[in-house]
């Protein structure tokens, strides 16, 4: 089928350019990436309703600000995710539920981490926790709240800083999946939130493709990953952002990091956003 001009298109995606509409029924076909300079509430909502792969928002933070993130960091030891599970080794401040779900429930041991890397990033921005300037921008482009997700009632953490070398298998993250129930709320979609504090002079793209596990797919296990194969032939958006700029794509999809190839690190500050039935965004890591 023919793509139809753009003066033709009644949908206002469309107008927008970030989508094509076949002649005959009016689908929105594409699966790209958005690239933005100022964050709007419509982004989340197409990302959220899989009309775009990602979205990249051009220097979400500043050079300044994030300069100011690795003068900081560089003062504190990073910790990493669990190398039985996770290799090569992503080196990471603060906790990421996932390490932490035993028997249904986060244990006492993620508490304890939740206060301490608070701590310690909250100082990071000259004296600015750079998780409140994030939440800030989005929660303005929402028009509405940004509030930790809370499991027992109580706030959890979100907002890891963490260091990707190596590149990360393709795999999938679904809270609602992997640890069902932990969430006093839980989200009717989720996303996923990078701001690039760093980047090397090559590499480093994330790829996002439209495909959503299957139970088929655990024969496929590579470790924590899966055979990158298995998302061939579908639709994929890849992007390598610049220092600043903050990437946005719904994880329940199949995704990866390439390896850095030149020069530099790759740094970011990351977390999920749940889109809530309740209106309110949520945050977690």
């Amino acid at each position: 089928m023919r793509s139809r001009d753009t003066s033709q298109a009644g949908s206002s995606a469309y107008r927008r350019g970030i989508v094509q509409v076949t002649e005959n029924a009016g689908i929105e076909t594409l699966f790209e990436t958005a690239v933005v300079q100022e964050l709007e509430r419509w982004h989340l909502e197409s990302l959220g309703a899989g009309v775009l792969g990602a979205i990249q928002v051009k220097e979400f933070f500043t050079r300044e600000q994030c300069q100011q993130l690795l003068d900081g960091l560089a003062a504190n030891e990073m910790g990493s995710y669990d190398e039985r599970v996770l290799l090569p080794r992503i080196a990471k401040l603060g906790p990421a539920a996932y390490d932490f779900y035993r028997g249904g429930e986060l244990d006492e041991a993620y508490w304890l981490d939740v206060e301490a890397a608070k701590l310690v990033r909250a100082g990071l921005m000259d004296g600015r926790d750079p998780l409140t300037v994030a939440t800030d921008k989005l929660g303005a482009a929402w028009g509405g709240d940004v509030r930790p997700a809370s499991a027992r009632r109580r706030g959890m953490f979100a907002g890891i800083i963490r260091e990707i070398a190596h590149g990360a298998r393709l795999h999938f993250d679904e809270v609602n999946r992997e640890f069902p129930g932990v969430m006093d709320e839980t989200p009717i979609s989720q996303l996923a939130f990078n701001c690039h504090l760093s980047m090397p002079e090559a590499g480093g793209e994330a790829v996002v493709h439209r495909r959503r596990w299957s139970p088929e797919d655990e024969t496929r296990r590579e470790g924590y990953g899966y055979a990158e194969d298995i998302a061939e032939g579908y639709p994929a958006a890849t992007v390598r952002p610049d220092v600043g700029d903050a990437i946005l794509f719904d994880p329940r999809n199949y995704h990866l990091v390439r390896q850095n190839t030149g020069e530099g690190r790759r740094i970011t500050l990351s977390f999920f956003v749940g889109i809530t039935g309740g209106g309110p965004l949520t945050v977690w890591s």
